[in-house]
């Protein structure tokens, strides 16, 4: 029993050995499927990039430690300027993330960023985007005192 095959396919053949135009022709269909499967794995992926690279979600921030410790989860990190950054509630709420008006760039508003009102259930977000470079620093009203405080460099 004969079989043709590539990387992507495999058909095998029942029948006698078929004239050699046969054969070069089922190769050349082998080829143009595999390259056909290529081509669309190739599109997805450079899709999923674009999706990613465009700032879908660059960053997501726990409030509330999973052992109820009351911190930001990362507390510290940094972001491309134009990029999402996804505040979730945990665990210790309700929790709120006000920006410092003395710890954000020159011209920005720490008031528009910011979420004043509590996020009160687990699982509520607040997403915001920053796109001035800079150093912002925020923090949780009600436990800044007890350390819930933050800090997120935008380039």
């Amino acid at each position: 029993m004969a079989s043709l095959s590539s990387a992507a396919v495999t058909a095998p053949s029942f029948a006698a050995p078929a004239p050699a135009r046969a054969v070069v022709r089922r190769r050349s269909f082998t080829v143009r499927a595999s390259l056909r499967k290529a081509t669309g794995t190739a599109a997805v992926a450079m899709a999923a990039s674009a999706l990613l690279a465009g700032g879908a979600m660059a960053q997501e921030v726990l409030l509330g430690a999973g052992d109820g410790g009351l911190v930001f989860e990362p507390s510290q990190f940094t972001v491309k300027a134009g990029d999402t950054i996804t505040f979730k509630n945990n665990a210790g709420f309700p929790h709120n993330v006000v920006f410092d008006e003395d710890e954000v760039p020159s011209g920005v508003d720490a008031t528009k960023i910011s979420q004043e009102e509590y996020l009160n259930a687990p699982g509520e977000t607040y997403s915001v985007t920053l796109t001035v470079p800079g150093t912002y620093g925020f923090y949780c009203e009600p436990h800044q005192g007890a350390g819930m405080v933050g800090k997120i460099t935008v380039n």
